[in-house]
């Protein structure tokens, strides 16, 4: 399957709907915490996301599997993708900034390789793929500003929090291979309502909810959070798990910087520099390399 094929351009035009979602996810969450404790939104977050899906399922006359054995995996996968790495994220942006959680965030696909190089080996190492991971990272570095790194070691603890997520995330894609077969709503569906189960009694426990006072600023961005960036974004990402490729998948993390920047140019009048021009080139590059499937040699028959 090659770059030409309506299989492969469909899902580069998820990869780039999933960065997008994705990347707008630190902003939403940056806002929400403002008023609503991590745990709390995070439980919401998982809670609504989840109820939407399963409205989904119900209105095209699907079911959730019974087996409890899939929903034993559904919960693994809760754990890795979303309760952990959501709640330390929005803890760590407490007092991080978006933009360098997301800097923090894109080095998934790094995890994500090295899990595959060292523990599972279920995907072919490549120079290409190699040098993919290696572009990627040089051009969110061009992008952002090396200056803008100066900033970790401030925070020290958040910021480790955030990069602990990142490990989750990169488990996460290698470990949704698993549901290879299933309609991507599914385990989008079902790792939210577990995550949901998990993170609700904590809530209760730890927050209790019912004593907040939420701002509007808050509660807009956890609706966004949970309709676009997780409900939406799931059956993205599980779908892109299975046609792309775990390391392939979470190479959308370095995406999310150069659409980040794009839309400062579009919607508030930030310029570009030089050197962030050549690091959204890198990025590209690095993406196409992890993403796009080498060409088979064709191979002479005799007549």
């Amino acid at each position: 399957m090659t770059i030409g094929t309506p299989n492969m351009a469909g899902d580069i035009a998820r990869l780039l709907m999933l960065s997008t979602l994705w990347g707008a996810s630190y902003t939403f969450i940056k806002i929400g915490v403002h008023s609503i404790p991590p745990v709390t939104l995070i439980a919401a977050r998982t809670l609504l996301a989840g109820t939407i899906l399963l409205a989904v399922i119900r209105w095209r006359g699907l079911s959730l599997p019974r087996d409890p054995a899939i929903w034993r995996r559904f919960l693994v996968q809760a754990c890795l993708n979303s309760v952990v790495p959501f709640t330390l994220i929005a803890w760590g942006e407490q007092t991080t900034g978006a933009g360098l959680a997301t800097i923090l965030n894109s080095t998934s696909p790094i995890f994500t390789f090295l899990l595959a190089v060292f523990i599972t080996r279920h995907e072919s190492v490549t120079g290409r793929k190699l040098f993919g991971v290696v572009a990627g990272i040089a051009g969110t570095c061009l992008i952002i500003g090396l200056q803008a790194l100066g900033g970790i070691g401030h925070e020290l603890w958040a910021q480790a929090a955030i990069v602990a997520a990142t490990v989750c995330y990169a488990g996460a894609a290698i470990y949704g291979r698993s549901f290879q077969g299933l309609n991507p709503i599914m385990p989008a569906a079902g790792s939210l309502i577990c995550g949901a189960a998990i993170l609700i009694p904590i809530s209760l426990l730890v927050d209790q909810p019912w004593t907040l006072r939420p701002s509007m600023e808050s509660i807009a961005a956890l609706l966004a959070l949970s309709t676009f960036s997780t409900a939406l974004a799931f059956v993205i990402y599980f779908r892109l798990v299975q046609t792309l490729g775990s390391v392939g998948t979470t190479a959308q993390a370095y995406l999310r910087v150069p659409i980040g920047v794009g839309i400062g140019v579009v919607f508030l009048g930030e310029n570009l520099t030089p050197t962030a021009w050549i690091g959204l080139a890198c990025v590209i590059a690095g993406v196409a390399a992890m993403t796009i499937p080498a060409r088979k040699p064709v191979t002479a028959t005799c007549q």
